[in-house]
């Protein structure tokens, strides 16, 4: 995810205070230095790490940690805080009728985000609409037209019609029965004049309640003057970061939000419409420092097993935990797990597992481990219904004849049996425990947010603090 880099150098950071219980002069001039290094290389502002830098210093200086918390922890309760101050609220967008213009320069993720967003208001229960008033970029009408075609919503659109302003207006009388419009506005290359008039006719023709503006990750330094710009012109009530799925360095975005005065609205997180995400400080930052978002997590583990019981009805995942568990059942847990998104994503998220832990591993770990998975779901479509359902009654010979038919080696198919074995044998774990066994289970899981000692900075709704 963008910004790992940056995750990863404050946690090398802070991670050389291990085992000091008190912070010298020394100290904290060190890590502070070593945390505007990592800032300023994610192109955030130096103003605003200066800003930040200094914040972080004061405090750590001042304030004396309560009993029995380590430097580390001290520091890391201070870095977090100061950050989440930083990157501020989340842009408030209430679930009820509404239209949002969305504005940015071309190949900043604008029409992506549109499907994305109207997928997410679908979600929860409201009828979106999208409008696509881009009649200078070839292809976005297609485009556009697909996407809302994935997600399932209204679009509307004039492929030909070349004036942006006369189809905003018919598309706004056109899906009149949508409850939130979300226009895509015509991006350029650069902040051209004609952009900036043409995006204030159209803010005129719609009135919308929320203008959005949409930015690559990859932005940079830049992303200050096209903020400015825009700001200026319609006035920006919220900024959508796209490509977090890419390498880029994302300070860039960050600036532009202290720039317009705005916040973060949305999170665009991969190619397909599912990947978008409303933007939640304490949970963003959190990952951000390797100590999970567990309501995040949740949120996807209930969409994407929601999603996978809609298309098997019969299946019901709370029966798992109280008779047998086949192969099936394991096959209808990874076909969710596909759903809630890329497998390097879900291990952030996760108290413990993400940021350090994955700091140690290779980089291609989640790509063997993704690979992995995919070879199992050929080696279970090549069984046979009774396989399926009775995976212990598979022996020799039929381990070669699914080795044949799925072209999969038989240590494989063997791995694929032993994974299901133990996952059985821990489902039943789970099935014997009570409810104060479970609550004691999921407290443990949260006090190994950050390793180290921790207590009880997992992450979560309230953030790691909270």
């Amino acid at each position: 995810m963008v910004l790992d880099d940056l995750g990863s150098s404050l946690r090398g950071s802070l991670n050389k205070l291990q085992g000091k219980s008190r912070l010298s002069k020394e100290d904290v001039e060190e890590i502070v230095k070593e945390i505007q290094r990592s800032l300023l290389q994610a192109d955030v502002e130096v103003a605003l790490v200066m800003d930040l830098s200094k914040s972080i210093k004061k405090r750590a200086l001042e304030e004396e940690p309560p009993g029995g918390t380590t430097a580390r922890d001290h520091i890391l309760k201070i870095v977090y805080e100061e950050m989440v101050e930083l990157v501020g609220d989340s842009t408030e967008i209430p679930l009820e009728p509404q239209t949002i213009m969305l504005a940015g320069l071309q190949g900043s993720g604008k029409t992506t985000t549109a499907a994305k967003m109207a997928w997410w208001f679908s979600k929860k229960g409201l009828r979106p609409a999208v409008i696509q008033t881009d009649t200078f970029r070839p292809g976005a009408y297609d485009q556009a037209k697909q996407m809302c075609e994935r997600a399932e919503v209204e679009f509307y659109g004039d492929p030909d019609e070349e004036d942006p302003v006369k189809i905003a207006r018919e598309g706004m009388e056109a899906t009149d029965d949508a409850d939130v419009h979300i226009v895509d506005t015509a991006g350029r290359h650069a902040l051209e004049s004609d952009l900036i008039d043409e995006i204030e006719e159209i803010e005129e023709a719609v009135n919308p309640e929320l203008n959005l503006l949409v930015l690559d990750a990859a932005i940079g330094q830049g992303a200050k003057k096209q903020a400015q710009e825009f700001d200026n012109s319609i006035g920006i009530g919220g900024v959508v970061i796209t490509k977090l799925d890419g390498t880029a360095k994302g300070g860039g975005a960050l600036t532009a939000v202290n720039e317009t005065g705005s916040s973060i609205s949305f999170l665009g997180t991969g190619e397909t419409v599912q990947d978008i995400e409303r933007f939640e400080p304490n949970g963003f930052i959190s990952r951000l420092l390797g100590m999970g978002d567990l309501k995040q997590l949740s949120e996807r583990v209930e969409r994407a097993m929601a999603e996978t019981q809609a298309e098997d009805e019969d299946w019901n995942p709370e029966d798992i935990m109280k008779g047998s568990f086949t192969l099936k059942d394991m096959k209808r847990q990874m076909d969710a797990m596909n759903k809630m998104g890329p497998l390097d994503q879900i291990m952030d998220m996760i108290p413990g597992l993400g940021g350090g832990l994955m700091d140690q591993l290779p980089d291609d770990a989640m790509d063997v481990t993704q690979n992995r998975m995919r070879s199992f779901e050929v080696i279970m479509d090549s069984m046979t219904e009774s396989e399926m359902e009775n995976p212990r009654s598979i022996g020799a010979s039929q381990i070669q004849r699914i080795s044949h038919g799925s072209g999969k080696d038989e240590e494989t198919i063997r791995e694929l049996l032993e994974q299901h074995k133990m996952m059985e044998r821990t489902l039943k774990q789970f099935g014997n425990m009570g409810d104060g066994d479970m609550k004691r289970m999921m407290k443990k899981l949260e006090n190994q947010g950050g390793g180290g000692g921790m207590g009880g900075m997992g992450g979560g709704g309230l953030g790691p603090f909270g």
